[in-house]
């Protein structure tokens, strides 16, 4: 393995990195609020409100991420009337797609953490004089997310792995350039090498979240 090759192919590489590491940013930054709402709408006393949040949630998470990709980019583009209105950019598309996939991924996750707090604690809540505001913000919310942690990590590392799928939608990632190279040069180096960019990236978000999760258990 020739290291100025490495050193030349590297470079577009990393840039390509770049666009992948902003995407799972906006994508966890965006998701996993709209992913909480979701959940507090599927749960909603008002029944219509409520069958539109699980309804979208089984949708989003019962269709491919890449059919919703593909949809997003070129299928709204050309509905009638409203079609002109629903042009993005390649990337964009891609954060919208990401965004609205996984917060239906999160929603469900959010639900399995409130469905595993005790009952006794709202009881509790209620005994103490707490209003419903204050028992989900100060007591459930945060139950909720020490159990839901690990999912979260768990979906959070395969979303940087689904990131790759913005080559099926011609955005200039890291996957992009590394195929480019293995076209140009027809050398698996290309492919090796954005493999070894993928697993630093796992490994320092499953890093992240073990810290995140030991600080939860000594609170």
């Amino acid at each position: 393995m020739n290291l100025d090759y490495i050193i030349r192919i590297g470079k577009p590489m990393l840039e390509g990195a770049q666009t992948t590491v902003l995407l799972f940013l906006i994508a966890i930054a965006l998701s996993l609020p709209l992913g909480f709402l979701f959940t507090l709408a599927a749960k909603s006393r008002f029944k219509p409100l409520a069958w539109a949040a699980n309804g979208y949630i089984y949708v989003m998470r019962g269709t491919p991420l890449l059919l919703q990709l593909l949809f997003i980019c070129f299928g709204l583009p050309i509905l009638p009337v409203i079609g002109e209105y629903l042009v993005f950019d390649r990337f964009t598309a891609a954060c919208l797609g990401f965004v609205l996939n996984y917060a239906a991924y999160f929603a469900e996750i959010f639900r399995g953490g409130l469905l595993a707090v005790d009952k006794g604690q709202y009881e509790a809540a209620q005994v103490l004089g707490l209003s419903r505001f204050q028992t989900t913000y100060r007591i459930i919310i945060p139950q909720m997310f020490r159990v839901a942690l690990p999912a979260v990590a768990n979906e959070s590392v395969t979303l940087v792995k689904d990131t790759a799928l913005l080559y099926a939608v011609a955005v200039p990632e890291l996957l992009h350039f590394a195929q480019t190279a293995v076209n140009r040069d027809s050398s698996i180096t290309p492919l090796f090498f954005a493999g070894v960019i993928y697993l630093l990236m796992t490994l320092a978000l499953t890093a992240f979240f073990k810290l995140v999760e030991r600080r939860f258990k000594f609170e």
